[in-house]
Parts: C-alpha cells; sequence; structure tokens
C-alpha cells in the first residue's frame, strides 16, 4: 500500500493547523516552543498540552490505521539519547526543523530561511557521505 496519499494529507492538516493556531491564538505552532513553553509552566499550559496531545493521538492513531506496531526499531536508550539530542539541536538552533520550515517560512523569516538551508545542506551532505563514500545501502 501506497502511503503518499497520507503523508500529503498529513503535511495539509499540519500546514492548516499552523495557519490557525497563528489566526486565531497569535501563536507559532513550532513543537519545541510549544513544549518549552510547557515545561517552563507558563500561564498558557492548556492549549500547549491539547496541543501536544493532540499531535501524539494522531500519530498513534495513524499508525494503529497502517497497522504498525511501533514508530521505531530504536530501542527505548537509543530513543532516549536521540531526543537529549534533538532537544539540545532545537535549542542550538533556536527552534526545530519542522518549527523553521512549516511556521518560519511562511512568515518569511529571514532567520528560519537560513536554518532551512543549513539543514538542508547537512541532509545532502549526510546522504552523500553515507551512501558514496562510506558505501553504505541506497
Amino acid at each position: 500500500m501506497e502511503h503518499w496519499p497520507i503523508a500529503l494529507a498529513g503535511g495539509v492538516l499540519i500546514g492548516l493547523a499552523a495557519c490557525l493556531l497563528l489566526l486565531c491564538n497569535g501563536r507559532i505552532a513550532g513543537i519545541s516552543g510549544i513544549l518549552g513553553g510547557l515545561l517552563r509552566r507558563s500561564d498558557d499550559w492548556a492549549w500547549r498540552l491539547a496541543f501536544l496531545v493532540g499531535l501524539m493521538a494522531a500519530g498513534a492513531a495513524t499508525m494503529h490505521w497502517l497497522g504498525q506496531a511501533t514508530p521505531s526499531p530504536a530501542s527505548p536508550p537509543q530513543l532516549l539519547l536521540a531526543g537529549l539530542l534533538v532537544g539540545y539541536g532545537t535549542s542550538l538552533g533556536s527552534g526545530c526543523t519542522s518549527g523553521h520550515g512549516v511556521c518560519g517560512l511562511g512568515r518569511l523569516s529571514s532567520r528560519s530561511l537560513v536554518a532551512v538551508l543549513v539543514f538542508m545542506a547537512t541532509a545532502f551532505a549526510t546522504v552523500y557521505v553515507t551512501r558514496h563514500v562510506l558505501g553504505g545501502a541506497a
């Protein structure tokens, strides 16, 4: 079964949610910022919690619908380490890839444009080195 229609629908829903959050609440739908505000126990915790719970519930429902048992073959310690590294990178980059790519570019942020270009260049270089220099699988 091809999953590209589901991915396309997911992308449209993410864009729609980002637009609605900005238009209705004046908030940017960068996940790292939403989670960071929740962890700092800000006064607006209710919408942040609802947004994150909805995000996870939608992912879980989609996995169930597609018949996938787990989102990752990685072990729990690997996932924990990956999460910590992503959190550090998000802090270092003043936002996550989705925040800069979906929300920042949508707001015509020059900082987000630079961040997305750096993310993409790093991804291209990583794929090139993995496949062509180290001889990894395609």
